[in-house]
């Protein structure tokens, strides 16, 4: 059964093969979870269809552990619009949060590192002083 799609940009195929290659799924190893009539070339030709039959969506939607929604519905041009609406640099602004900050200056975080690399150097050097008086005196009490 076969169903049509009600965005015409949206193509079925290029959506599985996205989601598939989001997941490092290669096409061998979902045409042996599809079963022992699939094989690699019969997933490239799924990948090219427009629209995907819904039984066969229904289970490989199942074996990426995704709502078959999310590979029927997927406009790549509504995402792109998404993001580039949300994400604005002029702003600082991230998806999730649009009004936070992130004042990281990797200057000051480097100068950080290596205050505390010279403070570990200099505890390191005390400890050394300590023990070779700890030894000192071990010698001169023989």
């Amino acid at each position: 059964m076969t169903h049509t799609t009600p965005n015409p940009k949206i193509h079925e195929g290029r959506n599985l093969k996205r989601f598939r290659e989001m997941l490092g799924m290669k096409q061998d190893v979902l045409a042996m979870e599809l079963g022992t009539d699939w094989n690699q070339q019969k997933v490239s030709l799924l990948e090219q269809k427009e629209r995907i039959d819904s039984d066969i969506l229904e289970q490989v939607s199942a074996i990426l552990k995704m709502p078959v929604e999310a590979i029927r519905n997927f406009d790549e041009d509504q995402a792109v619009n998404i993001i580039a609406n949300t994400f604005n640099v002029e702003n600082d602004a991230y998806i999730g949060n649009p009004n936070g900050t992130f004042n990281i200056n990797p200057m000051e975080k480097l100068i950080q590192l290596h205050e505390e690399k010279i403070a570990l150097y200099e505890r390191m050097l005390k400890e050394k002083d300590e023990m070779m008086v700890r030894l000192e005196r071990l010698i001169v009490a023989k």
